[in-house]
């Protein structure tokens, strides 16, 4: 727990054992914990140094209070990482202004291989400041559904997330699932009928962009530095995104929401929920499922939609929701 202080586990181990037991020694402490001495000596070294235990004169050990030394420890790690962010900001200056002129060697970088594409699609995430902006196609070949583990690190930094999704990938093993943690995160998800292309942004710095399958069978990526390429995929995302459907599933899986009864005059939250994920191309019963209904019941109430809104086919049932403010527009 204490690892990103610096502590190694033995020291915590110690420490956690001293706030208990006050005024120990080396030997009780080597006992209570079934550790070799020279670990407990060397533990005990370093949280004196560190400040988080005190030495007697008689070779007794008591752990300094939490909110004191813990809190030094804290804030001087904020300061550093305070430290660096200014120095990653320097270090970007410096190598955007090194860049200026380059042959376009030094701006793609060639990336081959599932472990390496893995790792930069995470890195890429991890070096956002400010947004990540992502295109999202079948199949997954790095990074499945479920395993971008970059993308809560990045959301709790304040890093905003929006991602447009090929439809043809809602039918995808566990894709749904990822788009509701998605969703319960803060990430904007929105679906077009079709992506030209995978990709990853961050900020207007970096870009990855997955490539076919090399003659020697690996997959293959490209890394983008700013450039007039990056610069025109950002384009291109920011004009997809506008024509793309927002994606709005139930994140709370409660199916109370089914006893909601449709109001006389027009859709209740639970009816513009149905629409909204059948207008981002959810199938019936995925649509259902998600909104815990049955099937039955999901055609019933839009059977009942259709009527208020005087039309006969859902084609015109969209038109006329989207039209009338019944579903969030484009």
């Amino acid at each position: 727990m204490l690892d990103v202080l610096g502590l190694e586990p033995d020291d915590e181990r110690v420490y956690r054992a001293l706030l208990g037991r006050p005024n120990s020694t080396a030997v009780l402490l080597a006992d209570l914990l079934d550790a070799p001495q020279a670990d407990i000596d060397r533990a005990l070294r370093h949280l004196v140094e560190w400040g988080l235990v005190i030495r007697s004169a008689h070779d007794r050990f008591t752990a300094a209070p939490p909110a004191v030394a813990l809190g030094a420890l804290i804030s001087r790690r904020q300061d550093g990482l305070r430290m660096a962010e200014q120095a990653l900001v320097t270090f970007a200056e410096e190598h955007r202004a090194a860049m200026t002129g380059n042959s376009i060697s030094d701006l793609i970088e060639v990336v081959t291989g599932v472990d390496a594409i893995r790792h930069r699609f995470l890195q890429v995430q991890q070096a956002a400041r400010t947004q990540v902006r992502t295109f999202i196609t079948a199949p997954f070949v790095a990074v499945p559904p479920g395993e971008n583990s970059a993308e809560p690190i990045a959301l709790g930094r304040g890093v905003h997330f929006r991602a447009v999704l090929d439809r043809a990938v809602l039918a995808e093993p566990g894709i749904i699932t990822d788009a509701i943690d998605s969703l319960r995160n803060g990430v904007q998800l929105r679906v077009a009928d079709q992506l030209p292309m995978k990709l990853v942004l961050a900020d207007a710095d970096l870009g990855l962009v997955p490539l076919a399958v090399t003659p020697a069978g690996e997959p293959g990526a490209v890394l983008l530095h700013r450039s007039g390429l990056l610069d025109a995929l950002d384009a291109l995302f920011e004009t997809v995104w506008r024509t793309a459907h927002p994606l709005e599933l139930s994140a709370r899986g409660e199916a109370a929401a089914a006893t909601v009864e449709l109001g006389a005059e027009g859709p209740t939250d639970l009816d513009r929920r149905i629409l909204a994920l059948l207008l981002a191309g959810l199938t019936d019963p995925t649509a259902a499922a998600q909104l815990g209904l049955s099937p039955r019941t999901l055609h019933r109430r839009l059977r009942r939609l259709m009527d208020i809104a005087g039309v006969r086919t859902r084609i015109q049932l969209g038109g006329h929701a989207v039209r009338h403010g019944w579903v969030e527009q484009k």
